[in-house]
């Protein structure tokens, strides 16, 4: 099912309440300070009808793939559908407000990834607050992206790369699927740590600005191991190392940038959200069963293809993650000065 009822042009304006991080984690980790007794009897029954997921990106993306794969295995455990609803527009924040308003009883579950992190300074006025209106379930995978150059591109490590970056400012085109996405500012924190002058390109997808830079249109790209681990293998670009900071298993011999860019890592991340207030036994019975998931070989070798590594954890694991990520982003977003399309 895809549903689309909001673009970027139509976020009403709300007054954005600035939720204190150590709040945030607090909020996260209150779960496990709760009496055990009245938690264990409503996890007990749920759920008792079908869980909707939403997907606040187009089906067939990997955030729609990890939904579905989850989506079935939490349907063979808990005995009901876990119905996959794709709701794309305003770069994620569609899905995620119809995710934020649903009513807080775990029958609404959200798909959160890399996104929700960077719009939350991306944009000034948004129609929630995703740290406020959004409780962290568990974490699913984290994958990182590639540090890749058209073949043209004479340089064949990163030191090399920036040192040519460095020599011809501004002459370096650097493509993304669109503003505010990972790979734009992973691109802009790229510059910001080596001095680079990488000119931003955005395009309407991943798959046109992978395409072009194939074709030389532009020199650089910071895209993700799943999308763009063919092209590699095929050599139709060269990749000169992972962007997170230990090396990826399915490109084993590349090196990570933080071997030359000390402190750098960037990743997409995914993983489940529910809205704020869903009683903490629910949110911590979806979370043993999202965990236990990850000891499945189908469902390992699945994340292993996607060029991920699992991101299990307790709810106030994730908490952090998301806090760690907003701050981190944001940091980027204002010092790149970035503004929504």
């Amino acid at each position: 099912m895809t549903v689309c009822t909001l673009t970027r042009s139509k976020i009403k304006t709300r007054s954005k309440i600035n939720l204190p991080r150590r709040r945030f984690l607090a909020m996260a980790a209150g779960a496990a300070m709760l009496p055990a007794v009245p938690r264990t009897a409503g996890a007990q029954t749920y759920p008792t009808k079908p869980v909707r997921w939403i997907v606040p990106f187009a089906a067939g993306g990997p955030a729609d793939i990890l939904a579905r794969l989850f989506g079935q295995w939490l349907s063979e455990r808990l005995g009901q559908p876990f119905i996959i609803e794709t709701r794309p527009g305003a770069g994620s924040n569609a899905g995620t407000e119809a995710a934020a308003r649903a009513a807080p009883d775990g029958y609404t579950l959200l798909l959160a990834t890399t996104a929700n992190a960077v719009n939350a300074s991306l944009y000034d006025r948004l129609n929630y607050n995703f740290m406020q209106d959004i409780t962290p379930v568990a974490g699913l995978i984290r994958v990182p992206a590639v540090l890749e150059v058209n073949l043209a591109v004479p340089v064949n490590s990163v030191p090399e790369f920036i040192a040519y970056a460095k020599a011809n400012p501004g002459k370096l085109n650097m493509a993304s699927a669109g503003i505010g996405t990972i790979q734009h500012v992973t691109g802009e924190l790229f510059n910001m740590m080596t001095g680079t002058k990488i000119v931003h390109v955005p395009y309407r997808g991943q798959a046109p600005a992978l395409t072009d830079l194939i074709a030389g249109q532009v020199q650089v790209m910071f895209d993700s191991i799943t999308a763009t681990i063919g092209h590699i293998r095929a050599g139709a670009v060269r990749a000169l190392a992972v962007t997170t900071a230990n090396r990826a298993a399915a490109l084993p011999d590349l090196p990570t940038m933080n071997d030359f860019v000390p402190g750098f890592e960037a990743s997409a991340w995914y993983g489940v959200g529910a809205p704020a207030n869903t009683p903490p036994d629910i949110v911590d019975r979806l979370n043993r069963e999202i965990n236990a998931a990850f000891a499945d070989p189908k469902i390992r070798d699945r994340l292993s293809e996607m060029g991920g590594t699992v991101l299990a954890g307790s709810p106030a694991e994730f908490g952090k993650v998301i806090a760690d990520e907003t701050e981190k982003w944001g940091g980027v977003v204002r010092a790149a000065n970035i503004k929504p399309e």
